[in-house]
């Protein structure tokens, strides 16, 4: 009977050990793969709210054909860098065709993320790779989503979880990102880790 207990024990603190370090995969794969994007408006002012997102418009639009045949995020990571000046003047040129003389400031970084929940899917808290436009000084209301894989185009959850899956994510990841029943644990621990990042970080 001792014996029995004991392997009983051995075989759940081994599957223990094993979930721990797919929800440990997981995290990884989030914050080192998806590129999100970060757009800044100047102000809080209905004008400067509605140039934000014209400029997130522009932007995901440019980026969206080419990205779309990059499967590989470090390739993608590569892209978006050699494209900062060009990503710059798209939205500089939106900001002009309205008559506004903000300047933008584009750059490739690493930002601590709250949680935040899309039409279709919600994502953990942590520190992501970054695509940040920056509007004039900054001061208003950001807008985020994510520009590779491109998960936030799809209007259903079926069509995120296509994209999902086609970058490489596993099932259960999936499965906690568009909020399935029986994954609520899963993604529970991941924005922990993620929170736990962002605290770490900002020490």
């Amino acid at each position: 009977m001792k014996r029995l207990m004991s392997r009983v024990s051995l075989c759940l603190i081994l599957a223990v050990f094993f979930w721990c370090g797919t929800l440990l995969s997981d995290s990884r794969r989030l914050h080192e793969e998806l590129i999100r994007l970060h757009v800044v408006a100047n102000s809080d002012s209905q004008e400067d709210q509605q140039l934000k997102l014209r400029v997130r418009d522009a932007v995901t639009e440019s980026l969206k054909q080419n990205l779309r045949n990059v499967t590989d995020a470090d390739r993608a990571k590569q892209y978006i860098q050699e494209k900062l000046p060009y990503i710059q003047s798209v939205a500089q040129h939106v900001l002009e065709a309205e008559g506004c003389s903000d300047p933008v400031a584009v750059s490739f970084c690493q930002e601590a993320f709250a949680t935040r929940a899309y039409d279709t899917f919600i994502l953990p808290a942590g520190i992501y790779n970054s695509l940040r436009i920056l509007i004039g000084t900054g001061q208003g209301h950001n807008w985020w989503c994510v520009v590779f894989p491109e998960l936030c185009i799809p209007v259903s959850t079926a069509d995120f979880r296509e994209v999902a899956a086609g970058a490489g994510f596993p099932e259960g990841l999936n499965g906690a990102l568009s909020g399935e029943n029986g994954y609520e644990l899963r993604f529970g621990i991941l924005d922990a880790i993620g929170k736990l990042e962002n605290l770490l970080s900002a020490g």
